[in-house]
């Protein structure tokens, strides 16, 4: 059955895309625009109760959430070679979550301005931007990619995340986050699908949309 990928060109629907294009499986894009006829549009909430872009429908079942639908093509589609190989299965969990989790928490607080009170800290699944930073930075000085070696789905979801943090400066700029994204941003497949979605968002705005 064909891939159903509802997306927003200005959405967390970019990293699907990424890895849509990482995997090669023929999928057919749906634009959703923001609006009551669009993301909260009674066709759309059908799908995603939540009105929230991206989400994915396959085989009968729909996929919400950016990580979840990453995983899930990794692992419904094992020819692509994104999923985890033998040993790495921990990693490439570790980091996914991490990914989703502490690293989007503390950098989202950061880009607010929130704080912890100190005797807070314990109480917050993600500790402290500083501690996420260092355990981060830790990972990618020592292995090129999540998983040691070999590019995996997981870096597609901590790649987008790398690369806006330090585009937002939500994340400091050091030395291996830059050079991970670096790595990250000349992937054939993330360089064709910022093109598309820039392309859309191109025909939205000149259409006024």
């Amino acid at each position: 059955m064909t891939l159903e990928f509802y997306s927003n060109p200005m959405s967390r629907g970019r990293i699907v895309h990424w890895m849509l294009e990482e995997l090669g499986e023929p999928y057919e894009t749906k634009w959703i625009p923001y609006g009551p006829n669009g993301h909260k549009g009674a066709e759309y909430l059908a799908i995603n109760p939540m009105g929230k872009v991206p989400a994915l429908r396959h085989d009968g079942h729909v996929v919400t959430e950016a990580p979840a639908i990453i995983s899930y093509l990794a692992l419904a589609f094992p020819d692509g070679g994104l999923g985890p190989r033998e040993g790495e299965l921990a990693d490439f969990m570790r980091w996914m979550f991490f990914a989703a989790g502490p690293l989007e928490q503390a950098t989202t607080a950061n880009a607010f301005g929130w704080t912890t009170p100190e005797d807070k800290v314990g109480m917050v699944g993600f500790g402290t931007l500083e501690d996420t930073v260092e355990t981060l930075d830790a990972k990618l000085s020592k292995d090129p990619f999540v998983c040691g070696e070999r590019f995996t789905a997981a870096d597609v979801y901590m790649g987008a995340h790398v690369t806006w943090g330090l585009q937002g400066k939500t994340l400091p700029e050091r030395r291996s986050f830059v050079q991970y994204a670096k790595r990250m941003g000349e992937r054939p497949a993330n360089v064709k699908s910022r093109e598309i979605c820039d392309q859309k968002l191109a025909e939205w705005q000149s259409a006024g949309g």
